[in-house]
């Protein structure tokens, strides 16, 4: 006979008792939502390799906000795809592009929204890497200077936050001198700080319209072998003035999520990203699985793995299925 002192089934009887002793929650409050502006009016067009989200113009991503806002959702990150590129992505701190006008109208119409600005310039360059090339080579210091012009635009523009994806080193730095010369200081950076050169960003760089026209990123992106690092640049990052850490993609790489949870005392993001998305819309619309089951599970194991910030596209959906 078992010893009666020793059942932990005791503790998941009933939903009241599994709710009680829970150990690990997850809340819409947890959650930043990705949306891609476009140029355009009246545009609201599915992106095919991500079923369920869209591209918006202007208009329509300040209809998204309200709508995101309405469901208790606290934040948007704005991407974009302008209206033209070039060798150095110029389009990324033009004003009139749609991401800058998108943050200022999301920002006038709802303002309690926080918006955080995406800056990097592979969706701005017409070869479609993150930065100014010497000839092949992405030259780093180069860039640095453009990304402070991207950070400033967008702050100008009213982002409450500005979350570097680049990847170039010493970008922190750089970004937070040009915010404070431009006496932006309240502007918190969330640094992509681990962000790994990995397979699962595909239906993204369909929707950003991104993909390298030579090469890849592994020149600049992370190696996914690699946990160390992480943390190395982790402690750059926060040394350059970064309040907010990101890892990047999630569930793959949870254990470094922990780790760098474990390692630092500043909130921690994950990015929920594309491939991981593509791939739990595919599989729910073949009835493979209960999509609400798998997206609140998922979700909950990037909470216990350490992070304080989910930014996900399943967000709109898993706010509802919280709510009931």
């Amino acid at each position: 006979m078992i010893d009666q002192k020793l059942r932990p089934r005791r503790m998941r009887i009933s939903a009241n008792m599994r709710s009680m002793v829970r150990e690990t929650s997850l809340s819409v409050k947890d959650f930043v939502y990705p949306i891609f502006v476009v140029p355009g009016t009246n545009i609201k067009e599915e992106i095919p390799s991500m079923p369920g989200c869209y591209h918006l113009s202007v208009d329509k991503a300040v209809e998204a906000a309200q709508e995101i806002d309405s469901l208790g959702i606290p934040s948007v990150e704005v991407f974009g795809l302008p209206e033209y590129k070039d060798e150095i992505g110029s389009s990324a701190w033009d004003m009139n592009s749609p991401v800058q006008r998108a943050i200022a109208a999301i920002k006038k119409e709802v303002p309690r929204l926080m918006i955080v600005g995406d800056v990097c310039l592979c969706q701005y360059t017409s070869h479609g890497h993150c930065g100014q090339l010497c000839g092949h080579y992405v030259d780093n210091d180069a860039t640095l200077k453009l990304l402070q012009k991207v950070a400033v635009s967008q702050a100008q523009s009213g982002a409450d936050i500005i979350a570097p994806s680049d990847m170039m080193d010493g970008r922190v730095a750089a970004i937070r001198e040009a915010l404070d010369e431009n006496s932006l200081t309240n502007v918190s950076i969330m640094s992509y700080a681990v962000k790994y050169a990995s397979g699962y960003y595909g239906p993204f760089r369909d929707a950003a319209d991104s993909s390298p026209q030579f090469g890849d990123r592994r020149a600049y992106q992370m190696d996914p072998a690699n946990a160390r690092e992480a943390l190395k640049e982790v402690d750059l990052d926060i040394a350059e003035g970064a309040d907010i850490i990101m890892v990047k993609p999630a569930l793959a790489y949870l254990d470094v999520v922990r780790q760098v949870r474990d390692h630092i005392h500043h909130p921690v993001a994950v990015y929920n990203v594309s491939g991981e998305y593509a791939m739990v819309k595919a599989a729910a619309a073949k009835g493979w699985i209960d999509e609400p089951r798998i997206v609140l599970e998922t979700l909950t194991s990037m909470k216990r793995a350490g992070a304080d910030i989910i930014i996900t596209y399943h967000a709109i959906d898993a706010a509802r299925w919280l709510q009931g």
